[in-house]
């Protein structure tokens, strides 16, 4: 099969020849009918995000299941599937007490070593789930099986985008009715969760980021104020649309110390700030010690939208029947495999919501 494979950081992805390894008795083999390019891609690709190399990398996706192990019960060969790159065992600490993306072995299989080879030699799965592939191999318990019917295209980007964005304002932040809300970052999850906040009812939804065309992507996705950072002084700009108060419900989606200081600022006392985006390990974000306790904010973080995959792929689908969410706006691009290195220009030029790789 033909799969994108990352050699070393820095370096443009290479399409190449690579071969799965055999099927484990608890493991479902993907054909990937799509693929979303997301900047934590983009990150490993940079080297900002650590992995083993070589590897392929993609973790947005969605397909038909070609093949089963001997003890999988709960997908069977012709279904069709969202990948997660969180695999729950539903029986850890975290699982029981509904935090299933916290799991504390939900990411074992993305550091299980190689899952097949390339030119002779090993090559990893990104993220346990190698997406940039025409096919993957992944545990049962990171593939959902969904209504056969609806797009693939569009279920790719539910595997992380989508409910990241959606998840962080309805499931972490719980946004309420009426509420004020900022979003810094206007990429893909920024944009979901925009439509998040839209669904969630809130009055005044504020988009922040420095790209024109971003901000402009964010309106038709449901922003009522848009801020550009590059012209001027976001922090007031936020308040002067809010009362000189702030926002209820402030989300930064880049993964900046700037970033996040600035939602902590653009944040009403007694708000709630949720850091949505993937930042370094070694980016400090410092916030006076007297300003936490006077200001009464919640500071939160949120991995996957604090979904549960079984529960909210399967939701996030009847949204967009219903109309409630309109996740075809957020596919910008739909392109071949061998273009993923113009999908990462694309993405840091600010051109897209999301390029999405398409199987023939």
């Amino acid at each position: 099969m033909k799969a994108a494979v990352l050699y070393e950081p820095g370096a443009a992805l290479s399409v190449e020849e690579v071969e799965l390894g055999g099927l484990g008795p608890l493991q479902v083999r993907v054909q990937i009918a799509a693929s979303g390019v997301c900047r934590s891609d983009l990150s490993v690709q940079q080297g900002a995000i650590p992995q083993e190399l070589p590897v392929v990398l993609g973790h947005e996706g969605a397909g038909v299941v070609v093949a089963v192990g001997a003890e999988v019960t709960t997908v069977a060969p012709g279904d069709h599937v969202i990948v997660s790159w969180v695999a729950p065992c539903r029986r850890c600490f975290y699982c029981l007490r509904g935090h299933v993306e916290l799991c504390e072995h939900g990411l074992d299989h993305a550091f299980a070593g190689p899952y097949g080879t390339c030119g002779g030699g090993p090559v990893h799965g990104g993220f346990g789930t190698a997406t940039f592939a025409e096919e993957t191999l992944v545990p049962e318990a990171a593939v959902v099986t969904i209504d056969p019917s609806f797009p693939l295209e569009v279920a790719a980007l539910i595997g992380c985008g989508v409910v990241t964005g959606v998840g962080a304002v309805v499931n972490s932040a719980r946004v309420q009715p009426g509420a004020t809300v900022a979003v810094i970052g206007c990429g893909g999850v920024g944009l979901a969760a925009i439509q998040g906040a839209r669904l969630a009812g809130a009055a005044k939804v504020i988009a922040i980021d420095r790209v024109a065309r971003k901000l402009a992507m964010a309106r038709d996705h449901g922003a009522t104020h848009v801020v550009d950072a590059g012209t001027g002084e976001p922090v007031a700009a936020v308040q002067e649309l809010t009362g000189g108060r702030g926002v209820d419900d402030a989300f930064e989606v880049v993964g900046l110390a700037s970033t996040i200081q600035q939602a902590y600022a653009m944040a009403r006392r007694g708000g709630t700030v949720t850091v949505v985006g993937a930042g370094g390990f070694d980016d400090m974000v410092s916030i006076p010690a007297m300003q936490l306790m006077v200001d009464a904010k919640t500071i939160r973080g949120c991995v996957y939208g604090s979904t549960d995959p079984r529960r909210d792929f399967p939701l996030m689908i009847e949204l967009q029947q219903a109309g409630a969410l309109d996740l075809d706006r957020l596919v910008t691009r739909r392109i071949a495999l061998d273009e993923v290195n113009d999908a990462f220009e694309a993405m840091e030029a600010g051109e897209v919501a999301r390029s999405v790789i398409v199987f023939d």
